[in-house]
């Protein structure tokens, strides 16, 4: 695995390539992240960098958190995310990790909490085709048979019906990063990822297997 970093969604907008054509992008505000414990085969068993994330009041952390980020002489970080990597050597306490890892035309994958909807029926959660809606039809939007009678007499697991939809963790892969702005720590990502502006995401190169055209 390779190392990622935090960011906060800002929200979408377009741009336009030499062509002309209108490009759909999402803008990430990509950090800066700080490097808060470096692991190593030695101590920890296996090779990785913990890094944090979106500075808070430290009255707004408990007591462990904050003395473990005194051991790295960072500033009180909310959201810490651990990236495994052959050699952590390279890394440092308190280095910083901004936008300017990634490149023009990389390929990343984007990970992020969906929106919460709270309860939603059938149709909506599961894509689900309404009834008829003729006169004399009483099952518009019912969701139908839920299964057989006596035999089995239950319900089987696994059953889509109406409940939560949304506020799950998402990844969005293979995603290309269209633009890449060092100044601001912004990245331009082709596509929509998960979560509303505001949201955390984690950005990581993507792992791709096999051949690439």
């Amino acid at each position: 695995m390779s190392v990622g970093i935090l960011g906060t969604k800002l929200g979408m907008t377009q741009i336009f390539d030499e062509a002309g054509a209108a490009i759909p992008v999402t803008v990430i505000q990509a950090g800066p992240c700080t490097v808060t414990q470096v692991k190593t085969k030695q101590t920890d068993g296996y090779s990785a960098i913990q890094v944090g994330y979106r500075e808070v009041r430290p009255k707004s952390l408990n007591k462990p958190k904050l003395g473990h980020l005194a051991k790295s002489e960072a500033t009180s970080l909310r959201h810490l995310r651990e990236y495994r990597i052959e050699n952590s050597s390279e890394y440092s306490l308190g280095q910083q990790i901004q936008a300017d890892i990634f490149s023009a035309g990389q390929i990343v994958d984007v990970c992020g909490t969906s929106i919460g909807r709270g309860f939603a029926g059938n149709q909506k959660r599961n894509n689900f085709g309404r009834g008829p809606m003729s006169h004399g039809s009483k099952n518009h939007r019912e969701p139908g048979s839920i299964g057989a009678g006596t035999t089995p007499g239950r319900v089987f697991p696994g059953m889509r019906m109406a409940g939560r939809l949304g506020g799950k963790q998402i990844t969005v892969k293979k995603l290309t990063v269209i633009r890449v702005d060092t100044e601001r720590n912004l990245l331009l990502i082709k596509g929509a990822i998960p979560g509303k502006p505001g949201a955390l995401v984690n950005v990581v190169p993507a792992n791709l297997v096999g051949r690439q055209k």
